[in-house]
């Protein structure tokens, strides 16, 4: 099912040149199933692989947001992204560095990439959209 985007309701109304920009509903509204943050511990998790923990994911997103990130609140994303079907996750050897104590080792699934591919292609598609002077823009 295709919708148009309604004028003033959404930003994505072009007025310049007067048309709209039309999405298929049914597939965004199954990819919005994963919050922004969510999408980055995602996107975390497939980046770091084997080494897809709890303290090493923290760590990599810490350097790249550049802001303290809570291990709660990765815990909780983690969790959810689990239950959704994201990630599988297993535990790992015991090792005496870590007291003996065995690390949750997440890695990403078939329907992970799936859905990741479908969200990159949504926002390249948004982007392209925009107005060239918007598309230019650099971050800082």
């Amino acid at each position: 099912m295709w919708v148009p985007v309604v004028p003033g309701k959404y930003k994505n109304y072009n007025h310049e040149r007067n048309y709209y920009i039309y999405y298929n509903y049914e597939r965004y509204m199954k990819i919005t199933q994963l919050g922004e943050f969510e999408e980055l511990v995602l996107l975390t998790v497939a980046t770091l692989g084997e080494d897809a923990y709890g303290v090493e994911i923290k760590r990599e997103l810490e350097e790249r947001l550049k802001k303290k990130v809570s291990v709660g609140s990765i815990q909780t994303s983690l969790k959810r992204l689990e239950e959704k079907g994201f990630l599988k996750s297993e535990f790992g050897e015991a090792t005496q560095k870590r007291g003996g104590k065995r690390k949750r080792i997440y890695t990403t699934t078939t329907y992970a990439h799936k859905v990741l591919a479908e969200i990159r292609q949504v926002r390249s598609d948004l982007w392209k959209s925009l107005p060239k002077y918007i598309q230019n823009l650099k971050p800082g």
